[in-house]
């Protein structure tokens, strides 16, 4: 894919998601980073990848799927373009934990708190 026709930024706020990151195994890896570009490029990214989370305010899910196995990424955007990737885990149970939404939102707020 090419790095020049992109529509929005991803970038990864401190260390929440990195932690979760690097224990991937590769081909993880290289899915979520795959789903990263797509979301970068595509100026309507397909619910597949990335979806609102109901009752959150402006909290998303990125969806990564290898196999049976599921993950969910969470983030937000900046000034509509940019999408700030705040944790990750894996998906064990059809409804997502709240602690992990709990989480992301804390998250989501201390991004905010610190830019001003």
């Amino acid at each position: 894919m090419d790095k020049k026709h992109r529509v929005r930024t991803v970038i990864v706020y401190k260390d929440y998601f990195s932690d979760f990151f690097i224990k991937q195994r590769q081909k993880v890896k290289d899915k979520i980073i795959w789903t990263f570009d797509l979301i970068e490029e595509l100026h309507r990214v397909p619910e597949t990848y990335l979806k609102h989370l109901e009752g959150t305010d402006g909290l998303y899910e990125i969806r990564v799927q290898i196999g049976s196995d599921i993950f969910r990424i969470f983030c937000f955007f900046d000034h509509g373009q940019l999408v700030v990737v705040t944790s990750g885990f894996q998906k064990k149970s059809q409804k997502t934990p709240r602690q992990e939404i709990e989480k992301a939102l804390k998250i989501k707020e201390e991004y905010f708190y610190e830019k001003r």
